[in-house]
């Protein structure tokens, strides 16, 4: 189902920013849950037929979230969120890697800087996102990696979630 919600991708290479606005048919308080609550995470942040497992999440300044995104073939990706700043129902920024299952930083891998906004307009809700890299080749290789798509068919996963819940 392709979605007539507002969704801009775009590519800073001066800044080595991904700058991602996503609206969702949903209220600010239901869909800061769904990006900060483990088990409503869990149902969305994988694209499909991958699936988020969250192992543990301290949602707070100096927290973390430490998940996998299980493959259909039984593939197991590792990655952390390193939360540096939450400001509740507005804003929150953490530092994003992969890592291994007990949360040790993979640096064959680049980190990203997450800067996640929330805002409310009439029954919907913004989310703008500027996804920060430390060069332009990180951003390329996370690109490459196939983000756009994934991340835009996560944001599908997250519409359903919504339309499921206000039924």
């Amino acid at each position: 189902m392709k979605s007539n919600l507002l969704m801009n991708f775009t590519v800073d290479k001066e800044t080595s920013t991904v700058n991602v606005k996503r609206e969702f048919n949903a209220s600010l308080s239901k869909v800061w849950s769904a990006w900060t609550e483990p088990e409503i995470l869990d149902q969305w942040w994988a694209p499909s037929p991958w699936k988020a497992k969250t192992k543990n999440m301290d949602f707070k300044e100096g927290g973390r979230r430490l998940y996998a995104m299980l493959g259909p073939e039984g593939e197991e990706h590792w990655a952390i969120a390193d939360f540096t700043s939450i400001t509740p129902k507005t804003n929150f920024k953490y530092l994003d890697a992969f890592s291994d299952s007990e949360g040790n930083l993979n640096t064959d891998f680049p980190r990203s800087n997450w800067n996640v906004n929330f805002s409310e307009q009439g029954n919907s809700t913004i989310v703008a996102i500027a996804i920060k890299h430390d060069n332009l080749s990180d951003l390329e290789k996370i690109i490459e990696m196939g983000f756009k798509e994934g991340f835009t068919f996560a944001m599908e996963g997250l519409d359903e979630i919504f339309a499921s819940s206000s039924k």
